[in-house]
């Protein structure tokens, strides 16, 4: 599914250069659930663009899908972007004053679904996440545990091979964070590959594997589950 060897990914400014990932390897498979954690400054927040395809490691290799990240032009980065990659945030990223349905089905008008397909599933994905009763309700009329439902709703919206999460609890209470955390728990008990990015290590302990990152490296890679 996923295939990290060798990563590294260096930023130069100001004819300073700062390594924020060195040497990064390793492997998800179809139908895990891996959450990666570290501290601020780890590496996280880069790792999980290059694991997005929304940036290109300085050296090494990410193949996802078969497809080597860095030998993909623009236009086909944006296709691995809408077509195997489910983006969750940590803000929700949804489009305000937008009913639901509409957020849900904004990666089907991209990849070029018809409406006849794009409705019906869309509405499907919200009753899934506990929503069907609110779809027409426009995202600021939502809580936020609600929002990252719909967030989550969206990014199942293309079937896509792996669902990637950045701080999906970060902006929720407790209690919202469980429920979040149950429904990635329940896509993954149907065979949903999911990666989420975390700080936190008891968001992290409900996946079934930690890889721990510190200074830009693995220090840990444990089986939890």
């Amino acid at each position: 599914m996923i295939h990290v060897a060798h990563i590294s990914n260096v930023y130069d400014k100001d004819l300073v250069q700062t390594t924020a990932l060195a040497d990064v390897s390793f492997d998800v498979s179809d139908g895990e659930f891996v959450a990666i954690m570290g501290p601020s400054g780890s590496g996280k927040s880069t790792l999980m663009h290059i694991l997005g395809a929304l940036d290109v490691p300085t050296s090494g290799t990410y193949t996802i899908g078969g497809k080597e990240i860095r030998t993909c032009t623009e236009e086909e980065l944006a296709k691995i972007r809408n077509k195997n990659i489910g983006f969750v945030f940590q803000a929700y990223n949804l489009l305000p004053r937008t009913t639901a349905l509409a957020n849900v089905m904004l990666p089907m008008i991209y990849g070029g679904v018809s409406k006849e397909k794009r409705v019906p599933l869309a509405a499907k994905l919200l009753a899934d996440v506990g929503l069907g009763d609110r779809m027409h309700h426009k995202s600021n009329e939502l809580s936020g545990g609600q929002q990252q439902r719909v967030a989550i709703a969206r990014a199942l919206a293309m079937n896509p091979s792996i669902l990637l999460a950045d701080e999906p609890t970060g902006n929720l209470s407790t209690q919202q964070g469980e429920e979040i955390i149950a429904i990635f728990q329940k896509l993954n008990a149907q065979g949903h590959t999911i990666v989420m990015i975390t700080h936190e290590a008891y968001i992290a302990s409900h996946a079934k594997r930690i890889i721990h990152l510190k200074d830009g490296k693995i220090v840990g890679d444990t089986k939890i589950h």
